[in-house]
């Protein structure tokens, strides 16, 4: 503002030097809250700025061409070459375990005994908790006995069958009454097992969530067992990408809680686009060798989706754009004994961007020299001086 105003103020002058004056009084003009008035004015003043700015450079451009002791700026450069460019889409995925399940009884009964602990590894088929039976261990002993019984009563009758002794329906109702008596023993058993709670897989129990003394029933919860080291990510990924998405992918897994990144692999891709969210799912499976990954850990997934091993990379933030909104950065040209070299501006197509740097696709080429400090006052064809 302090600029618009110098210059005004030097139009001005000039105007009164050269004998012309401007008509336009910019606080008379603002006090009369004409918005027409003011439009028009604004134009008249642009133009005088405009006249002036380009006096300005004008008069610059000889004062660089005359003065003796004028000093060239100074640049520094980077000499483009062939780089390998990875670039990677970022996506949020949760960790989650498919061993992580919450324990309830099959009986119902009194709690005996609880065997296990928060924190505590179990194997699969480990006991970790028994129901009181309600006198079933009793009924077990005399169907065996009862068992046993007919065992002895059939094995007799087949024994006098094979001799030919006795009659076939005494064969048939002692045999009978053995398979009876097996199934009802089998099924007392199964029911018996019911009161052992049991670790449906190898992991530790996360949660003991009942005590001992407490009557269970089916659907109560006992006990929260996770297995850590069966980890995965699953994610949900935009559809423009399910053709660069394989199982065996290769995928880099950042959890920000623990400041560590992991390498998984691709297991599973969705065959279903969410019709909501124009998205699909992914499974990535990932080694856990620190026991560190929890269920339900935030993740970011960077999935390699574009790779060019002959690139040319430049910092972001040496990119400018000029007025007509076209992509430049200068190079140097011809540089001589003393680092004096011509400024040349060159108009750049831009790919991916990584990090702090972006791909240059087209209008350089290996080898040039690019400048990366200094190039915010450089014009197109003026002398620098090349810092090395």
């Amino acid at each position: 503002m302090k600029k618009i105003l110098y210059l005004v103020t030097f139009s001005l002058l000039v105007s009164a030097c050269s004998g012309e004056k401007s008509d336009v009084n910019v606080d008379d003009v603002v006090k009369s809250k004409d918005l027409n008035q003011i439009k028009s004015s604004r134009e008249i003043v642009h133009k005088e700025y405009e006249k002036l700015v380009a006096d300005l450079a004008k008069l610059d451009k000889a004062i660089a061409e005359l003065d003796p002791n004028k000093k060239n700026p100074l640049v520094k450069t980077v000499t483009l070459k062939d780089s390998l460019f990875t670039h990677y889409i970022e996506i949020q995925g949760n960790v989650d375990t498919k061993e992580n399940i919450v324990i309830s009884p099959e009986y119902s009964g009194i709690l005996t005994q609880v065997y296990v602990k928060a924190g505590q590894k179990v194997s699969k088929g480990q006991i970790l908790a028994r129901i009181d039976d309600g006198g079933m261990g009793s009924q077990l002993a005399q169907a065996e006995t009862q068992l046993a019984l007919a065992k002895t009563t059939f094995e007799r009758q087949k024994n006098l069958w094979d001799q030919k002794i006795g009659s076939e329906i005494q064969f048939l109702q002692a045999k009978t009454s053995l398979e009876s008596q097996q199934k009802a023993v089998a099924q007392i058993k199964s029911q018996l097992n019911k009161t052992n709670v049991i670790a449906p897989f190898s992991g530790t129990i996360d949660e003991v969530i009942t005590e001992k003394g407490k009557v269970v029933s089916p659907g109560m919860e006992l006990f929260r067992i996770v297995n850590l080291s069966n980890m995965y990510v699953t994610a949900n990924v935009p559809e423009n990408y399910i053709s660069q998405l394989k199982v065996g992918a290769l995928v880099e897994v950042y959890l920000n809680s623990l400041g560590k990144t992991y390498q998984g692999k691709v297991r599973q891709v969705g065959n279903y686009i969410n019709p909501n969210n124009r998205t699909f799912g992914i499974e990535i499976a990932l080694p856990n060798p620190d026991n560190l990954l929890r269920p339900n850990q935030v993740a970011v997934l960077k999935i390699e989706d574009y790779k060019n091993p002959k690139a040319l990379l430049l910092p972001e933030n040496i990119i400018q754009e000029n007025a007509e909104g076209k992509k430049i950065v200068y190079t140097v040209a011809n540089v001589d004994s003393k680092n004096n070299a011509k400024a040349v501006q060159k108009t750049v197509e831009l790919g991916y961007t990584t990090g702090a740097f972006v791909e240059i696709k087209s209008g350089l080429e290996p080898g040039e020299m690019v400048v990366t400090d200094g190039a915010k006052s450089l014009k197109d064809g003026i002398t620098v001086e090349v810092i090395k």
